[in-house]
């Protein structure tokens, strides 16, 4: 399998194959490339839909003139006999998924280096050096990710303030996400009789209330669902056989 930094002409050939719809596995296999390496060059330059060749290119050459310019910085231990650099690229590939579905770069760094952590928690001091990042950038992002309940505080034995992410945060989120949307849900059917329910414009009000509503239900119904079968540990006979 060939080693060293994907070419331009590799490029066009993900950009085509991208066209063409193929999936990474098979764009990968025709580059006799790791389906991750694919899946990395995409994810990092734009996502499926947006990924141009040249542009990717030249960013990968930006960002390569970046880090050598930069003053070389210590990497945080990897524990579990992880590579470093893999984790690296994870957390970049991580992060750019999180900026497709609407989070600030900065702030999906952040939360990209909190779910990569084995303790789901770094201190404001923790995560500018692992980041690179000033402590305002740090306060910045975690104000968003409180907002959107997708981060909590909470202070430790040295009474120093963390930002924790764990199996319950992503409940909460969605939980938040459907209270809010249930308030559009009201917002709408309000709308319904200002606009005169025989309008084109309550007709569209209406149809978007019922819409809504119900994918707001859908999903806390879900959530509660999930959060049950994450928190109840399997059962255990004392009769099992092998």
């Amino acid at each position: 399998m060939p080693g060293g930094r994907l070419t331009q002409q590799d490029r066009q050939q993900i950009e085509l194959g991208l066209a063409d719809g193929l999936a990474y596995a098979e764009i990968a296999r025709r580059l006799d490339r790791p389906t991750s390496t694919i899946t990395r060059e995409v994810m990092r330059n734009g996502g499926p839909t947006a990924y141009r060749a040249g542009l990717a290119h030249h960013a990968t050459q930006r960002r390569t003139h970046r880090r050598r310019k930069a003053v070389p910085s210590e990497a945080p231990p990897q524990a579990h006999g992880r590579d470093a650099q893999a984790v690296r690229e994870y957390e970049e590939m991580f992060a750019t998924v999180l900026m497709q579905s609407g989070l600030p770069k900065m702030t999906s760094r952040v939360l990209a280096c909190l779910y990569t952590t084995d303790t789901g928690s770094l201190t404001a001091a923790e995560l500018a050096g692992r980041l690179q990042i000033s402590p305002a950038s740090v306060s910045k992002a975690i104000t968003l990710l409180e907002s959107l309940r997708h981060v909590r505080r909470e202070r430790d034995e040295r009474r120093r303030e963390r930002y924790v992410v764990d199996d319950d945060v992503w409940y909460q989120s969605m939980m938040a996400s459907a209270r809010t949307t249930a308030q559009v849900v009201e917002l709408a059917r309000q709308g319904v009789g200002i606009l005169g329910p025989d309008t084109p414009a309550a007709a569209r009000l209406e149809n978007t209330a019922r819409f809504i509503g119900v994918v707001s239900e859908s999903i806390a119904r879900a959530a509660d669902q999930a959060r049950d079968i994450l928190h109840t540990k399997p059962e255990t006979t004392s009769d099992s056989t092998t």
